[in-house]
């Protein structure tokens, strides 16, 4: 997984869902510390973590990590 990739998309449905940093740390019962090292991807976040993330921001799994983006990505150019 890309880390820094992962991490700034964290960061971006946060705000897009209008969590501060702190609020969002609370909910997910995280330090500050930890939530801001995976948003600047200095730490990778578990697969459980990740799951809680997307329940939490009611979005996909697969919206944070992009999973299977780059394999329809490459079939794309492929087929071109």
């Amino acid at each position: 997984m890309d880390t820094k990739r992962i991490g700034r998309r964290i960061k971006a449905f946060r705000k897009l869902k209008g969590y501060t940093q702190i609020k969002f740390a609370k909910k997910l019962r995280l330090s500050l510390s930890r939530l801001g090292a995976i948003e600047r991807g200095t730490l990778e976040a578990s697969d459980e973590l990740l799951s809680d993330i997307a329940d939490f921001l009611g979005i996909d799994k697969k919206e944070i990590t992009l999973e299977g983006k780059e394999t329809e990505q490459n079939e794309d150019i492929s087929t071109e």
